[in-house]
């Protein structure tokens, strides 16, 4: 397992569930080094633990992120900042291994800048009513290279995006949802249970069939959606032969959910 040496990310699996929290209340969960370090780690953690099928990915205190602390990264991200030995890339752009395995953010408060490029990356997002975001680079002479850039306009259109991007300004949860970066926007009591809930459903199903629908979608959007198709026939052979697969067939005749083992 990777080995992380500070204490800016708490890891707890929960039977199927890794759950990932951010842990710097004290300064807004902004990411300094060994934040963006421990997260990496975090992730490299749930990757490795087969027994882990959905991580969750939360924050401790009143806000998500407050976004890079910049004073304490600059040096790093302008001489190459890498992905630690053993991490897998939250993001998605920084060159590392990502996590084959599904991901759901739930964010609260202050979802600036890398927070927003983190739930990008992720699968499901669902925010509290009370969260602010903003990609407000441009306000700070650099600009979005976490991935909103290549992301966001996907779902949410090139002038709806842009508006934000260019200016930096602040958005709040219903615009969010608007633009298809949130799924849900709940009471700030609601948040945690339903994202927990939501994590629970997706475990409660056949690991091997999430994997490959998640790997698939991902192949189609960065290959094109022809050579997803091609792999599609191998995919179901393989997975047809799986002892989950023979699981779900007697639970759909015995009309009882399945038990999947993830072989």
């Amino acid at each position: 397992m990777p080995q992380r040496t500070s204490h800016r990310v708490s890891c707890e699996k929960r039977g199927h569930i890794m759950r990932i929290g951010l842990d710097r209340a004290a300064k807004r969960n902004a990411f300094d080094l060994d934040m963006l370090n421990d997260l990496c780690l975090a992730y490299g953690e749930y990757e490795q633990d087969s027994e882990a099928r959905v991580a969750l990915v939360f924050a401790h205190g009143e806000h998500f992120t407050a976004g890079l602390d910049l004073a304490n990264v600059a040096a790093q991200f302008a001489a190459g900042w890498q992905i630690p030995t053993g991490g897998c890339d939250p993001w998605g752009v920084f060159g590392g291994p990502r996590v084959s395995k599904p991901v759901i953010v739930a964010a609260q408060g202050y979802c600036y800048t890398i927070g927003i490029e983190l739930m990008l990356a992720s699968d499901i997002n669902l925010c509290a009513s009370n969260t602010r975001f903003a990609q407000m680079e441009v306000q700070r002479g650099i600009f979005p290279f976490g991935g909103a850039t290549l992301r966001m306009h996907r779902s949410a259109g090139w002038g709806n995006v842009m508006r934000w991007l260019l200016t930096g300004d602040e958005f709040d949860a219903h615009e969010a949802y608007r633009l298809g970066l949130v799924q849900e926007v709940l009471a700030s009591e609601e948040l945690m249970p339903r994202a927990l809930w939501l994590a629970e459903r997706i475990a409660d199903q056949a690991p091997l069939g999430v994997q490959a629908t998640l790997a698939s979608a991902r192949q189609a959007v960065h290959e094109g959606e022809a050579a997803a198709a091609q792999h599609l026939h191998t995919t179901i052979t393989r997975l047809m032969a799986s002892e989950d697969a023979q699981e779900g067939v007697r639970a759909m005749l015995e009309r009882r959910p399945g038990d999947f083992k993830g072989r």
